[in-house]
């Protein structure tokens, strides 16, 4: 009988990878990037437990969308109180914070649980080229 192989927590190392975020589409780079945090690319991948890398986004104000989206895509936020919906669309938000964009559409391609935001920590997004992680030796993305 073949048994499954879940591995030990000394057993995984975690990596650090660069992404350039420069002309790529937003909704595709938020997956590979999800896909990253989570360890799928990984032949050791186990589902609820922390075997992915850590990412470093760059250029995130230079990410493209298709048709419309600039315009006509907005984000909400409610401070649960009366007239405290607050909407900001697509173009004003990368003009102003560029990481956000990137960090929101990432994080709903994640579980949204403690697992999630545990992932969800390991990401690093910056609106720049410079990032203040060179000492961890990134590796860019192919």
């Amino acid at each position: 009988m073949q048994k499954t192989y879940v591995p030990k927590a000394g057993e995984v190392t975690p990596q650090w990878v660069v992404v350039d975020a420069e002309g790529q589409n937003l909704g595709r780079l938020a997956t590979r990037i999800a896909n990253l945090l989570l360890g799928k690319n990984k032949p050791t991948f186990t589902p609820g437990m922390e075997t992915g890398d850590f990412v470093i986004v760059i250029n995130a104000e230079r990410v493209t969308v298709t048709g419309k989206k600039l315009t006509d895509k907005f984000y909400y936020n409610y401070s649960g109180y009366p007239g405290g919906m607050k909407s900001i669309s697509l173009r004003d938000q990368l003009a102003k914070h560029p990481e956000r964009v990137i960090s929101r559409a990432v994080w709903g391609m994640l579980p949204h649980n403690r697992y999630g935001r545990s992932i969800f920590k390991k990401l690093k997004v910056y609106s720049g080229s410079e990032h203040p992680h060179s000492a961890q030796q990134p590796k860019p993305l192919e």
